[in-house]
C-alpha cells in the first residue's frame, strides 16, 4: 500500500483545526467544572482573541465552530437536563466572534456552521461574503441541514423537516448562493473611478432571478466579490443523502467510523461520488475528530485522562444524545441492562437503546460509564509526544485522511498541550508546517493560487454570468 504520509517522496503535512463552539459545553460534558477550564468565559471577546492568538502561534489551519439552533430536549421530555449540564446551551452565534479573532491574527482560518433549512439564502450570502472580506479570504462554511426538533419549532414549524427533503432544500440553497457569489458580479465590476463618478460598473453586475421549488431570489448580490468568492465548503453528513450532497458540493468532509477500514471506505465513497459529478477527487479533503491527551511522560498523560473521566457527566452525554427516550439515571446502578431494555421495550421507549450502548449486557452503572467514554477507537491517542505523533501518523496512513478536528477537554489547556508538545514532534517528522505560506483558507487546503472554486465544481458554472440574466445598464 502506498504510504499517504509520503506522497511524491515528501511527507504529507497533516491539517489540524480546533473543534470549537460558542458555548460552555460543546462535546466534553461536565468538564466545564474543571478548575483549569475557562469555558465560562465564552461570552467575553478576550476569550476568543486569546484562543485565536494561541492557534496561530501553533500554526493551526483553522478554528472550526460548530453550532445548533435548538435545545436538546429529547431526554426526559424537556431541556432541563441540557440547561443544568450546559449541553450546548447557552449558545451564541458562531459567526459573530470571527471578526474579532481575524483582527488578532493574520493567517489562521475560520470555519463556521450555518444551517440551510430555516434561514433564507440571500441574507446568508451577504453575511458570508462580509466575513470573507473581513478575514481576507480565511472564511469557510460548514454546511448543515439541522436535525433538532426544537430547531424546527423555533422557526415556526411543527416538527423537523424530513431528512431527504432537508437535503433537497440544501441543494437548491447552494445553487442560489453560487449564482450570487460566483455569477452576480464580474471580477472587474468595481471601478472606483473618481473622475467619472463610477464606483461600480452596472454593466458588470446582474440579477439572478432564481425561481425554484424552495426559493425565489431576484438579486443582485449586495457584496462585491470577496477574496474567495465562495467560502471553503465543509460538510459532515454521513448518511447516504449526506454523502451524495458532499460528493457534489463539499471541498472538505468530516467522516467517522469505528475502525480504519470504515473510515477509509467512507472517504473513498465521497471522493468517488465527487468524480461522478465531474470533479477531481483530490478536490475533497477528509477530516475526522481526534482525541489527543498528551503529557511529557505517559504517567502525566494518564493522570490527565483520569481527571477528565472524573469530571465527565453521564447526564450531559445522555441529554446530548437524546437518551434514546430512556432515563437511565432513574434505575438503580446495579440494575442489569437486560432488565432495563425489557422494561423500556414494554413501555415503547427502547428506540435502539442497545445500539446506542454498543450491545452491552452489563449494568446501568456500566452503561453510564460507557456514555462518558472518550477513548473509543480509532482516533484516540494518549501518551508522550512521540507516542501521540506515532498514532497520528498511523491514522493518516491507514485511512487516507488529510487532517483532524482536535476535541477539547480544557480551554485553553488542550490546545496549549498540543501546540507545546505535539506540534514540534510532528514538525520534526515533516508532517506539520513550520510557517504559514498561503493567504486564503482554500489555498491552505489546496495549494498556492487556488483561492477560488476549481472550474469542475458545480458552483463555477455561473462564472461570468453564464446561465444568468443580462447585466444591468
Amino acid at each position: 500500500m502506498t504510504d499517504p504520509t509520503r506522497r511524491g517522496g515528501d511527507p504529507k503535512q497533516i491539517a489540524f483545526n480546533l473543534f470549537e463552539m460558542n458555548c460552555v459545553g460543546h462535546i466534553s460534558h461536565g468538564l466545564w467544572t474543571h478548575p483549569e477550564n475557562n469555558r465560562h468565559r465564552f461570552n467575553e471577546l478576550d476569550f476568543w482573541v486569546e484562543e485565536a492568538k494561541l492557534l496561530e502561534e501553533g500554526l493551526f489551519d483553522a478554528v472550526f465552530l460548530a453550532d445548533v439552533i435548538g435545545a436538546y430536549d429529547g431526554y426526559r421530555d424537556g431541556p432541563e437536563t441540557a440547561l443544568r449540564e450546559s449541553v450546548q446551551i447557552p449558545c451564541n452565534d458562531p459567526l459573530l466572534v470571527i471578526p474579532a479573532m481575524a483582527a488578532a491574527t493574520r493567517r489562521l482560518g475560520f470555519a463556521a456552521t450555518f444551517s440551510t433549512t430555516y434561514e433564507p439564502p440571500f441574507a446568508f450570502a451577504r453575511r458570508a461574503s462580509t466575513l470573507d472580506h473581513l478575514t481576507n479570504g480565511r472564511f469557510g462554511w460548514n454546511v448543515v441541514t439541522s436535525y433538532l426538533p426544537n430547531a424546527a419549532r423555533n422557526f415556526g414549524l411543527p416538527d423537523e423537516v424530513e431528512h431527504a427533503t432537508r437535503y433537497q432544500i440544501a441543494d437548491e440553497y447552494l445553487d442560489v448562493l453560487y449564482k450570487l457569489w460566483e455569477g452576480s458580479w464580474d471580477e472587474d465590476a468595481v471601478r472606483q473611478d473618481r473622475e467619472r463618478h463610477v464606483y461600480t460598473d452596472p454593466t458588470r453586475v446582474r440579477p439572478i432571478n432564481h425561481e425554484g421549488r424552495w426559493f425565489r431570489v431576484a438579486g443582485p448580490h449586495l457584496s462585491q466579490p470577496s477574496p474567495q468568492r465562495t467560502p471553503v465548503l465543509f460538510q459532515a453528513g454521513s448518511s447516504a443523502p449526506g454523502r451524495a450532497f458532499a460528493g457534489k458540493h463539499a471541498e472538505a468532509i468530516f467522516v467517522a467510523g469505528r475502525d480504519f477500514a470504515t473510515v477509509r471506505a467512507n472517504v473513498a465513497d465521497v471522493r468517488r461520488q465527487a468524480a461522478e459529478h465531474g470533479r477531481d477527487p483530490g478536490d475533497v479533503k477528509a477530516f475526522a475528530m481526534a482525541v489527543v491527551i498528551v503529557g511529557r511522560t505517559r504517567a502525566e498523560a494518564e493522570r490527565k485522562a483520569e481527571e477528565y473521566e472524573r469530571f465527565s457527566r453521564a447526564e450531559g452525554y445522555l441529554a446530548h444524545a437524546g437518551g434514546g427516550g430512556v432515563d437511565l439515571a432513574a434505575y438503580p446502578p446495579e440494575t442489569p441492562m437486560s432488565e432495563v431494555l425489557a422494561a423500556e421495550k414494554a413501555a415503547g421507549r427502547d428506540r435502539s437503546l442497545r445500539t446506542r450502548f454498543y450491545g452491552m449486557d452489563g449494568t446501568v452503572a456500566d452503561a453510564l460509564r460507557e456514555v462518558t467514554r472518550f477513548d473509543r477507537p480509532p482516533f484516540f491517542a494518549i501518551g508522550t509526544p512521540t507516542e501521540v505523533a506515532d498514532a497520528i501518523e498511523l491514522w493518516v496512513r491507514e485511512t487516507d485522511l488529510d487532517g483532524f478536528n482536535l476535541r477539547q477537554f480544557l480551554t485553553p489547556g488542550t490546545a496549549e498541550d498540543f501546540v507545546e508538545l505535539v506540534v514540534p514532534e510532528l514538525q520534526n517528522r515533516g508532517l506539520y508546517r513550520t510557517k504559514y505560506e498561503e493567504d486564503t483558507l482554500r489555498e491552505r487546503l489546496f495549494g498556492p493560487g487556488r483561492n477560488r472554486l476549481p472550474a469542475s465544481h458545480p458552483g463555477a458554472r455561473y462564472r461570468g454570468g453564464a446561465g444568468l440574466p443580462a447585466a444591468f445598464g
